[in-house]
């Protein structure tokens, strides 16, 4: 007998991917198959994953089983609720072992037996499942908001609009935190006791937009085995998170306006309207208007998605932020890795995080901070476990025309006096998007 939600497997081998799927596919509803574990994090983000049943080595002469156990910490960092079932080989066993530590579900041994394979991935899918119903929130991580004037404004705007069922759109570069901003701002609502929805509604291509949202009936299409509830419907009487709105088709915009418009889904398929109450949440790293400008976002669905819009900062502009998030990462990743010697960062990488030029915000941070806490050999995290790109390692501000930053401000600068207050055509001569322009503009303080 079937059992409802989705198994991820992730293995190199793709007979073995082959065989796992001939022996599961009477046993889940969904299976999801990867040859290499980069797909894993788009892959847990985009699909609603349940279980994964991860491979623990995946580089040719490489059996040290470290890899599983990375891609275990990427994977329940992300997603605590996935319960990770890992695949070994007999000598991985204790390996293995520390996954559990870590918190992995299980593990089975290579070669499988059919009958233990299919008992320990359904008792991982049941304990998922009823973790789901347990804990709504246990994945959310912690708003950070910090000292810089900029986001204690947001957290008064956020602290005066959670409250309300007011749409919200979410901009800022890629990095900026916007997912955990929608998850704070759901937590502050009536909602909260309700998981929030998320989807990567850019991810989605034409052919499943209809399904993935609305949902379908069984036999609307060749696939459609059974009836499957849409995203939207799922998220009734709570939040539906919406990430990279501005990646959506005009066609996927028109049927999204409609819904919001009606407040009523369709299932394909069907021709029966279904009622639905969410509280919408947007986000992008895009100028959302200059797209209405070009005529490839539709101007009525943007008055619809941003009642209340927030723009999150580059963490470049919040550089006094810097020191408490490193730390907070720190804090986490050392459980996570069982690093528990680390106490903190010292003076000269402080100094050095301060001073780089985060292009990738606090994710790059994040990583570099997990990346560190795994190569630390101190006590402290020092300069050389941050491993930072020497080029970036600048004062942000510094105008040095050495660097590349220093050039970069140096340009602008120049195609200002050149160009003066028109900004679509400067950014036009520098080959970049008006929004990147504002950004480095902000960076540079011009």
């Amino acid at each position: 007998m079937k059992q409802q939600g989705t198994l991820l497997i992730v293995d190199d081998n793709k007979n073995v991917l082959t065989s796992l799927r001939l022996v599961l596919a009477n046993h889940f509803e969904r299976i999801i198959a990867l040859s290499t574990p980069q797909a894993i994090q788009s892959t847990i983000t985009a699909e609603r994953i349940d279980v994964v049943l991860l491979d623990m080595n995946f580089s040719a002469g490489i059996n040290s089983g470290n890899e599983g156990l990375y891609w275990l910490g990427i994977i329940k960092s992300l997603k605590p609720k996935i319960e990770v079932v890992l695949f070994t080989a007999y000598a991985d066993i204790q390996l293995a072992v520390n996954g559990i530590k870590q918190g992995a579900f299980d593990f089975i041994v290579k070669p499988w037996d059919n009958t233990k394979l299919i008992e320990t991935l359904t008792n991982a899918l049941k304990h998922s499942l009823s973790a789901t119903k347990r804990e709504p929130l246990s994945h959310a991580q912690p708003m950070f908001w910090g000292k810089s004037k900029i986001m204690q404004s947001i957290k008064a705007i956020v602290e005066k609009t959670a409250c309300t069922d007011a749409n919200i759109l979410i901009t800022g570069e890629n990095g900026t935190g916007k997912e955990v901003l929608a998850r704070e701002i759901h937590r502050l609502s009536q909602r909260h006791s309700q998981e929030m929805i998320t989807v990567d509604v850019g991810s989605i291509s034409d052919t499943l937009f209809e399904s993935e949202m609305f949902g379908h009936v069984k036999g609307s299409f060749t696939d459609a085995k059974s009836d499957r509830i849409g995203r939207m419907q799922e998220a009734d009487k709570s939040t539906l998170f919406l990430d990279e709105i501005g990646n959506i088709t005009l066609a996927q915009q028109a049927k999204l306006l409609t819904t919001l418009q009606q407040r009523q889904i369709v299932k394909v398929g069907s021709n029966k309207p279904i009622d639905i109450d969410i509280r919408l949440i947007c986000a992008t790293n895009k100028n959302i208007e200059d797209m209405v400008a070009e005529g490839s976002f539709r101007e009525d669905l943007l008055y619809r998605l941003n009642t209340i819009h927030i723009h999150l900062p580059s963490l470049n502009e919040r550089s006094c932020d810097i020191y408490q998030l490193a730390l907070m990462f720190v804090e986490r990743y050392k459980v996570i890795y069982n690093r528990n010697h680390i106490t903190g960062i010292d003076d000269k990488a402080v100094t050095a995080l301060e001073s780089y030029q985060w292009n990738g915000n606090i994710r790059e941070l994040q990583h570099v901070i997990e990346k560190a806490v795994i190569l630390s050999d101190g006590d402290k995290i020092s300069m050389e476990s941050l491993q930072l790109n020497p080029i970036r390692r600048c004062t942000v501000a510094s105008g040095n025309d050495e660097t590349i930053e220093g050039m970069e401000r140096i340009m602008i600068e120049k195609a200002m006096a050149k160009y003066g207050s028109n900004l679509s055509l400067i950014a036009s001569k520098l080959g970049i998007t008006r929004q990147t322009l504002y950004n480095k503009m902000r960076r540079y303080g011009l």
